[in-house]
């Protein structure tokens, strides 16, 4: 069963030509005042290329990036990820679960079927994509062409204080050990062996420090820290392999995605100011700027420099070109 989606009437006079009829989505974190904040004219052409800046770098933002054919439908944009042929994995709210795009934008082909509800999508250094199954408790892990490896978690079986309760994102460290944020039931991270056995948790809800109250996005560094994106409490918090609190930085309203540029160790973490935030491995912010219009809940890089962000409210992947 896919998620229970919230509706809300807005004028026909202020409804953005992107989304079809009477009714506005709010759907996973999106705000309503978020929302009312959206000029729909933002939809509309553009005569002028939009460009952002983040540190030194400069991007164009390309919404409704990727050619979708007629015979897919384009659903809820959830996250991205990109495989190490530099190809875009959209994963969706909408069957199946994920559309592949080549690096130019050209489809290629689908996969996740078997997906209940998608919510995080994790490529890791073995190239292999993790997808997070919230509402089904579980994260199926496959090849990039979606060749089913093995799954962490029991279907439909959710857990009080173990995995999983409504988990949100996967990552994996140098050692292949995996790390799973759970999520919108329990407020814990869950560390896997590398073939997939349990070996610990840590976390509960607060907002104390540990403590999260919707552990959204976790992704783990050179350093062999885990950043976990602690949504509601505005924070990315940090940890050691065997959870114990490092420090935490805060400057977020709600951040939902957290991805580290392997080739520079950088930080980007999307939040819904809606701002894209660019720190350094010590927490120092070297840039932010505003390429969503309501927030990005999912980004991920190429090998060329090029980000991508799925967008849910209006719905988009939308790509950010780097400029030479």
């Amino acid at each position: 069963m896919w998620p229970i989606l919230t509706l809300f009437p807005i004028p026909s006079a202020t409804r953005s030509p992107v989304l079809s009829g009477r009714m506005h989505l709010l759907v996973d974190g999106i705000r309503p005042e978020a929302q009312a904040e959206h000029d729909p004219q933002q939809e509309a052409p553009m005569a002028e290329q939009m460009t952002v800046v983040l540190g030194e770098r400069r991007y164009v933002v390309e919404r409704h990036w990727g050619v979708t054919p007629t015979s897919v439908t384009l659903g809820l944009p959830s996250q991205v990820a990109v495989d190490k042929a530099d190809r875009v994995h959209l994963y969706q709210r909408h069957g199946p679960a994920v559309l592949v795009f080549e690096p130019d934008g050209r489809f290629a082909y689908t996969y996740g079927e078997a997906v209940a509800d998608p919510h995080g999508i994790y490529r890791d250094p073995a190239d292999r994509m993790f997808l997070v199954d919230r509402d089904a408790h579980q994260v199926i892990v496959t090849t990039p062409d979606g060749k089913e490896l093995f799954r962490l978690g029991e279907r439909h079986r959710p857990r009080w204080g173990a995995p999983f309760n409504h988990p949100t994102d996967a990552a994996v460290d140098a050692e292949g050990r995996i790390y799973v944020s759970d999520g919108y039931g329990n407020a814990m991270v869950h560390r896997f062996s590398a073939d997939g056995r349990h070996e610990l948790s840590w976390g509960r809800l607060g907002r104390g420090s540990g403590q999260f109250m919707t552990p959204h996005a976790v992704w783990v560094d050179r350093r062999g820290r885990v950043l976990v994106g602690d949504r509601e409490n505005g924070r990315i918090q940090l940890f050691t392999a065997e959870g114990a609190f490092l420090l935490s930085w805060d400057g977020f309203e709600n951040p939902m995605d957290i991805w580290i540029d392997p080739a520079t160790d950088r930080i980007y973490v999307t939040d819904q100011v809606p701002s894209l935030h660019l720190l350094s491995g010590d927490g120092e912010r070297l840039g932010r700027c505003r390429p969503s219009l309501n927030g990005a809940h999912g980004i991920f890089g190429d090998s060329r420099g090029n980000i991508f962000i799925s967008e849910m409210n209006p719905p988009s992947l939308t790509k950010l070109r780097l400029l030479p």
